[in-house]
């Protein structure tokens, strides 16, 4: 297999990795198969059709820089840093059972000569024990099969945890209650720092080189485009409504039907028990249609007293409420 190597060791943004494997795929990869390893800055990449305001916690993301991204792979959503390292493998394949069948089986034979007795569970983790160290996607392109993945090594957990937002039947489904039970650090299983990890996985795997060069990068840098944009991160949602439902004490039921699209809060209505004492279309739902999907932007479009329009609604519960936090 051949390693595709940067000409510099900078870090770039997840956009151009992505941007990077199509390009291996539509013009150098003939015959060899190709791997290349890669690390981001704190980055969320969600699946090609899910929904960001269903993976993400934007409010988080943003309040902790922590860029957002989607892939044109399906699967969930990953949370990405420097304490991980990213794996990608091109080859000219059109069956993608198959090549998702053995590149598992390579990444599993790179682990054993580490002595880390990992296994595959499911449709695309690679587990230690019982916890995930691996999940992986893959898509297609006529002639060409790119399967992609995470290898966590000392990967921040707290922003792991909060970052992402899985529903709690993926959770239960995998028998655990939180992101952190369910997931392993390679460096808890081995003596080797990540750069060894990473030397390890390259001479496992590889046995020539390829240097891309200015010309390369540039092609590279013009795909990235389309993985940058926000049509292509926001736009693919589907048109749906978000539904909170929670009782508060002293206000009653409030039943909250909302439609998000691009980060921005397109409808909203508020039905429930509550006795209403101001106009709440007027004073509380019409300021936050077109509102920024994030709580700066929802702060500043509330009144300051929301008991004025619904009785005894106060304010912070309210937009922790909308953002479900």
């Amino acid at each position: 297999m051949k390693f595709i190597a940067l000409p510099d060791d900078r870090l770039r943004r997840v956009s151009f990795y992505l941007a990077m494997e199509e390009y291996v795929a539509r013009t150098l990869n003939d015959s060899a198969d190709c791997f290349f390893m890669w690390q981001v800055s704190p980055s969320v990449i969600f699946g090609r059709n899910q929904l960001v305001e269903n993976e993400v916690n934007l409010p988080y993301c943003q309040a902790h820089q922590i860029s957002i991204y989607r892939r044109k792979s399906g699967g969930g959503c990953v949370y990405a840093d420097q304490s991980n390292v990213m794996f990608s493998y091109i080859t000219r394949s059109d069956n993608i059972p198959f090549t998702f069948h053995s590149y598992i089986n390579m990444i599993l034979l790179m682990l054993h000569r580490l002595g880390i007795d990992a296994h595959t569970s499911g449709r695309n983790d690679i587990l230690i024990g019982q916890r995930k160290v691996s999940g992986n996607a893959f898509y297609h392109i006529p002639g060409h099969s790119i399967v992609h993945g995470t290898m966590l090594y000392d990967t921040n957990l707290q922003n792991m945890a909060q970052a992402i937002t899985p529903s709690k039947s993926k959770l239960e489904s995998k028998g655990v209650a939180s992101v952190r039970q369910h997931v392993a650090l390679l460096k808890d299983f081995t003596s080797l720092t990540l750069r060894e990890v990473m030397q390890h996985a390259r001479n496992t795997l590889c046995h020539s080189e390829y240097l891309l060069t200015p010309a390369d990068l540039q092609h590279i840098e013009s795909l990235e485009q389309e993985y940058c944009s926000d049509e292509f991160i926001y736009g693919h949602n589907p048109r749906c409504t978000v539904v909170r439902r929670c009782r508060f004490e002293g206000v009653g039921e409030l039943e909250l039907h909302m439609q998000v699209k691009g980060g921005v809060i397109k409808s909203i209505n508020l039905l429930g028990d509550y006795f209403a004492v101001g106009d709440v279309s007027a004073q509380l739902l019409q300021p936050l249609q077109g509102c920024q999907f994030n709580r700066a932007c929802i702060e500043n479009a509330l009144p300051p007293d929301l008991s004025k329009i619904i009785l005894n609604l106060q304010r912070a519960p309210f937009i922790d409420f909308i953002l479900e936090e």
